[in-house]
């Protein structure tokens, strides 16, 4: 197999991790407004909760990323 080609093959492989962030990032926020419809009053209490969780699912998603790139430039 020529390099190049598992280099393509290779990112697209890495770039799956991409997928997960998304669903993450989905799975946060569907949670967050299902249990706030259930108690409003916790609104505040679970704001950043919410946040850190979005942030930690989008960093993985950055993380796959990145080294999609790497093994695709590198």
């Amino acid at each position: 197999m020529e390099t190049e080609a598992a280099k393509m093959i290779g990112a697209g492989l890495a770039a799956i991790g991409v997928l997960g962030g998304g669903i993450g990032v989905g799975q946060v926020w569907a949670q967050y407004m299902n249990a706030v419809a259930r108690n409003p009053s916790m609104e505040g209490k679970l704001r950043t909760p919410a946040f850190l969780g979005f942030a930690l699912s989008e960093a993985t998603s950055l993380f796959a990323l990145v080294i999609a790139l790497i093994i695709l430039f590198g």
